[in-house]
């Protein structure tokens, strides 16, 4: 079969296809003509070495547990440059690539671009995270480590052909910081797919007899201010005698046993409940069930100037939004959330409970974010940026003359984003 070129997508912190976005770009590109393989870690239940989904070749290499201390960072990282180099040298010459496209964090897959670019590979940079900001949100520091990621991200932006940003912050910081002519960076935003992410009608017996829940989806780590969220759900129980909100917290993460022990010292283990990590069908039926949800990012330089998942995902529910006022937050939810006072714990629960109290504003809020995500959002709007890119990236291919529903026609052999 003629390809309209081949990519091989590396991506470091997760595997696939867990990894939404690295997953929902694979099978757009597949879609649009593309030969794509990708290198990932094992994990999170996929730990096959090796998989053809969707005729998305898939390699996957062995990684050391997860830490949170630089030297695990460093080892880890280390581990991962060395299996991407071996895998990649072996999908040259058993698939062969026109293409490596990277997908940070980390910012030190450019090494392995740079050695592809002199035998006249392309090198395009999907930057997923602004790790100099991420450094400085887990340690609050920045210093000479700080320094050194700033490097690394200069580096990546000096070595590849065009840059890949999902909001507008990070295109600015590709110009600004990385050098990027504004020409050679594209915004392909995290969309949601409404064929994962389903409204259906909610399960009452999730609440545990509260009348309302309160719904979070996401990595449970440091950075993501949970504990804001615990100290609001202990303001608005201790406080303001609401006995009647049930907080439902989805996800893993290596924060979760700490955040857990906080919630029992404050005597809340009824009030939360935490899911772990679920499979798809239970997180949506949770989500479903809850009356809003929320976003506890706290802010600083990372957070308000990521375009968070979770929000896009609320708000493709229905879900009315509680969240601190971060630029990026608003940009995606607009009126379809409420913004508490950065940081502030006790006006984030009084935003929680004005929008519990408030029914018609909830429903105003759930058919704005609706729209929003319909007529702008959505991940079959976002991909055509995706596809554009590469059609001009690799303009000596023939296949840049057929249009994108030409391609999928012309392949139509079933694939479909899953």
């Amino acid at each position: 079969m003629a390809y309209a070129g081949k990519i091989l997508i590396i991506v470091e912190n997760l595997p696939v296809p867990f990894d939404t976005r690295v997953w929902q770009e694979a099978n757009a590109l597949t879609e649009a003509g593309y030969k794509v393989s990708i290198i990932c870690p094992k994990g999170k239940g996929y730990n096959k070495s090796y998989e053809l989904i969707h005729d998305i070749s898939i390699y996957r290499h062995p990684m050391p547990n997860e830490g949170s201390g630089v030297a695990s960072y460093l080892i880890e990282y280390s581990c991962a440059l060395f299996w991407e180099l071996i895998l990649a040298v072996k999908i040259l010459f058993k698939e062969g690539f026109d293409v490596l496209h990277a997908c940070n964090p980390p910012d030190n897959i450019f090494l392995i671009g740079i050695l592809f670019k002199l035998v006249g590979k392309k090198f395009v940079f999907d930057h997923h995270d602004i790790n100099p900001e991420l450094y400085e949100a887990k340690f609050n520091k920045r210093g000479f480590l700080y320094d050194i990621l700033v490097l690394l991200e200069k580096l990546t932006y000096i070595t590849c052909d065009i840059s890949i940003a999902t909001n507008e912050s990070y295109k600015e910081i590709a110009i600004k910081r990385g050098g990027m002519k504004p020409e050679n960076v594209v915004i392909v935003r995290s969309g949601p797919d409404l064929t994962r992410i389903k409204v259906q009608p909610p399960i009452s017996a999730l609440k545990k007899g509260k009348k309302f829940m309160v719904g979070y989806l996401g990595v449970i780590g440091k950075q993501e201010g949970l504990d804001y969220l615990i100290n609001a759900a202990n303001y608005l129980l201790k406080e303001k005698n609401r006995d009647d909100i049930l907080y439902c917290i989805i996800g893993s993460g290596p924060y979760l046993n700490d955040l857990k022990a906080h919630c029992n010292k404050l005597d809340l283990d009824e009030h939360i409940i935490f899911t772990g990590r679920i499979p798809d069908k239970e997180m949506l039926e949770y989500l479903n069930t809850a009356d809003i949800c929320v976003n506890p990012d706290e802010y600083n330089e990372m957070n308000d100037k990521s375009t968070m998942n979770k929000v896009l995902e609320y708000m493709a529910l229905g879900k009315p939004i509680v969240q601190f006022d971060l630029k990026e937050g608003r940009y995606s939810a607009q009126s379809a959330s409420l913004y508490a006072n950065n940081n502030d714990y006790k006006d984030l629960a009084e935003k929680i409970i004005y929008l519990l109290d408030n029914p018609e504003l909830r429903k105003a809020m759930q058919q704005s974010g609706q729209e929003r995500i319909n007529k702008y959002l959505l991940w079959t709007k976002q991909k055509t940026y995706l596809i554009q890119a590469y059609r001009q990236l690799l303009k000596n291919k023939a296949y840049n003359n057929i249009s994108y529903e030409q391609l999928s026609k012309k392949n139509g052999d079933g694939h479909h984003l899953s």
